[in-house]
């Protein structure tokens, strides 16, 4: 896509320490010459004293208009339904991509692999209810046509992306119905993309190997509940927060968004690692066709990854969180 293409994209700066980083990863995009047109929405708490609600609806149709948003961490309260978990419903982002790739002083250098999670059910559907004092009841929804979707989402981005195998994540063997529905149906979706080898394994045993050898997997397919914690174990092996990187797509709306947020206490203070949103900013930039401005920030992202004279203080160093977006965006080749 021409670098001269203007692409119209709805800002959620979230909360917590979202503003800042959101005004960090803006300031590295616009240093790197993509042509943005930025529409900011508010969520979250912000809007919920503006407009009485965690999520407006002039921001949830801001994002369909635009069809892409960046998006940082909205936060919840007790009790309440998870805002990042209902904007997804929504918006109808039923597939999530969470690729992890080795940052420098990884303890597992070149590491490369996707992890593929389905949104709409599972656990994460939050249908829960008390029986009686004492006990509560959560149901877990697993349907045919979700996870028939998440497998062919799975299957054509391993295709389009050169992979070489799926793995399909699962508890089957405890969970026999709901689990076993799942692999059941990632299994009659690999029959159709026979060129692409499917492996499966146990959920609790897939985390132990890849702890041991994160090597032998390319790209995991799984429900919601397991994919966030797998997810997070990958992110952890690759580098921590800075390498957990997020993609949720619909039909028709993307959004890229931060999964981590930081420490109540930084909130305010320009202390935060901005990487949670800019390196999904950079999945953004690849959706949008901008491969050569991403590379250009991944590639100043590890530039001063491996300086380490202009980081933020949970990676070793003192800068503020807009002094290390500057650094990244003066690294821009």
């Amino acid at each position: 896509m021409s670098r001269a293409a203007r692409h119209r994209v709805t800002l959620v700066a979230g909360d917590g320490v979202g503003p800042e980083i959101a005004d960090a990863t803006v300031h590295v995009l616009e240093a790197s010459g993509v042509a943005i047109d930025w529409e900011e929405a508010v969520a979250g708490e912000r809007a919920l004293v503006t407009f009485g609600s965690r999520l407006p609806g002039a921001t949830l149709d801001a994002i369909r208009r635009s069809g892409v948003a960046l998006k940082a961490r909205l936060r919840g309260e007790p009790g309440a339904a998870n805002p990042n978990v209902a904007l997804r419903r929504e918006l109808g982002l039923g597939a999530q991509l969470r690729p992890v790739r080795s940052l420098p002083g990884s303890r597992y250098p070149n590491l490369d692999l996707v992890v593929v999670r389905e949104l709409s059910e599972g656990e994460y559907a939050g249908l829960e209810h008390r029986v009686v004092p004492g006990v509560v009841e959560s149901i877990k929804v697993v349907t045919e046509a979700a996870c028939s979707r998440i497998g062919e989402f799975a299957f054509a981005y391993a295709r389009a992306s050169g992979r070489k195998k799926v793995t399909a994540i699962h508890k089957a063997n405890i969970l026999k119905l709901s689990d076993g529905l799942f692999l059941d149906c990632i299994r009659k979706v690999a029959a159709r993309h026979p060129e692409i080898p499917l492996d499966e394994r146990i959920v609790d045993s897939t985390c132990m190997q890849l702890v041991l050898d994160p090597y032998r997997f390319d790209v995991l397919v799984m429900e919601s509940f397991y994919g966030d914690l797998v997810a997070s174990l990958c992110a952890g092996l690759a580098g921590g927060i800075s390498a957990a990187r997020a993609a949720s797509f619909g039909d028709r709306v993307a959004v890229f968004e931060a999964v981590h947020d930081a420490p109540a206490e930084w909130i305010g203070r320009n202390l935060a690692n901005p990487l949670p949103l800019l390196g999904s900013a950079v999945l953004m930039l690849e959706h949008l066709g901008e491969h050569e401005a991403a590379a250009r920030v991944d590639a100043a992202i590890a530039r001063v990854l491996r300086d380490a004279k202009v980081v933020t203080r949970d990676l070793g160093g003192s800068a503020r969180t807009i002094e290390m977006a500057k650094a990244i965006a003066a690294a821009l080749a």
